[in-house]
């Protein structure tokens, strides 16, 4: 059951609790994984689907017949953090045949959240014309102009603040045509962030907490969903991703939880493309990728 918080326990829970010793040297370990992939895949990075600085995605490309299209949002409380730093994810999917879109955002305080998450779902028709205008290329390459119209299934994704994203995203059917959503480490139910510092630069009340929390505008006809939160992860994280895939259940959806057994708020990334892992195969199941 959720329960009511102190101060000082979401400041905990969300905040000093989640960070582990691990992380400098995990994240340097991703960012140098991201610089390979820079070299390794045929990408094209920092495409505008803006006017502001940040409204930009890079797009990896599919190897072989592109069969859809994944879209990912990265962490860090929609207040910091880059795309830049998460590229090392792109290989585990592009080699399934999924082209790979990492999205930046403006980030809070300089705009507030409605605004980022209209930032954000502005990408999508940009991230489509730019897969719609390669694919119109290859059609004309390989002499089959119908290739070009053939359906490109649209999975969002993303981590932390990104799963946040994601959601919102999702929720917007029919606007988006979202196929799937897969969320990691999310938080859905913005109300306990309120008496937390990372409210100095959210500036969220309750009203605002609650319209941008997802957890209480499910609605049937979404997508299929993959929720997923590692086991070493505070109570409230956990508790965050088993309540939205209740929610998401309730409302005669599909969903599935994976709570990843000793994985914490950034090894779960790790996870997620590690080739065998419970969670990469969970993946790949619910995209019917399987190999």
């Amino acid at each position: 059951m959720y329960r009511i918080m102190t101060s000082e326990h979401a400041e905990s829970e969300y905040v000093t609790g989640q960070y582990r010793p691990t992380f400098p040297a995990m994240l340097a370990g991703y960012e140098a994984r991201a610089a390979d992939a820079v070299q390794s895949e045929r990408c094209e990075l920092d495409l505008p689907y803006g006017s502001r600085p940040r409204e930009t995605f890079d797009l990896f490309v599919a190897h072989g017949a592109a069969r859809g299209v994944l879209v990912y949002f990265h962490a860090g409380y929609w207040q910091s953090r880059d795309k830049s730093g998460f590229r090392f994810l792109a290989p585990a999917f592009t080699r399934r045949g999924l082209h790979v879109a990492l999205v930046n955002y403006p980030l809070c305080p300089t705009v507030d959240l409605a605004t980022l998450l209209d930032s954000a779902r502005r990408s999508i028709p940009a991230i489509g014309a730019c897969v719609a205008a390669r694919a119109d290329d290859a059609a004309q390459a390989s002499g089959d102009p119908a290739r070009a119209r053939r359906s490109m299934p649209l999975i969002v994704s993303g981590h932390s603040a990104g799963a946040h994203i994601a959601i919102e995203l999702a929720l917007t059917r029919p606007t988006l045509d979202v196929a799937a959503v897969i969320a990691l480490s999310g938080i859905y139910d913005l109300l306990p962030l309120i008496d937390t510092t990372l409210n100095r630069n959210l500036k969220l009340d309750a009203e605002s907490a609650r319209t941008h929390s997802p957890l209480f505008r499910v609605a049937a006809g979404s997508a299929p969903a993959l929720f997923a939160v590692g086991a070493a992860e505070t109570t409230a994280f956990v508790e965050q991703s088993r309540r939205m895939h209740d929610a998401w259940l309730a409302r005669g959806n599909r969903s599935t939880l994976q709570v990843v057994h000793g994985a914490d708020h950034f090894s779960v990334l790790g996870e997620f493309v590690t080739e065998g892992s419970v969670l990469a195969e969970r993946v790949m199941q619910m995209l019917a990728f399987e190999p």
